[in-house]
């Protein structure tokens, strides 16, 4: 999976946004509101491909979780933002 050229993270009031750059991207009818956690997943996944083990060592990194529930989590965030167009799944 690789997160999508044209989207970007940013914090505004406190809270985490994912704003879109380019004609192709935008859709105003979703406003894109990470948790903390899935913000930090964004983080270290931008720039790189990446597959849902990838998401979850890196979840496993920060947090104190076993590694299934990190597994499914990341797998039902990755599902999430391939259904709202933010990554692409490769092969």
């Amino acid at each position: 999976m690789r997160i999508k050229d044209g989207f970007e993270l940013r914090q505004i009031c406190g809270e985490n946004i994912i704003i879109s750059h380019g004609e192709d991207n935008i859709n105003f009818t979703t406003v894109i509101n990470p948790n903390a956690t899935a913000a930090y997943i964004w983080q270290k996944m931008i720039g790189r491909e990446f597959t849902v083990y990838d998401m979850a060592d890196a979840v496993l990194e920060e947090y104190e979780v076993d590694r299934d529930t990190a597994y499914a989590d990341c797998k039902q965030l990755a599902d999430q933002w391939f259904k709202i167009g933010l990554i692409d799944r490769l092969n």
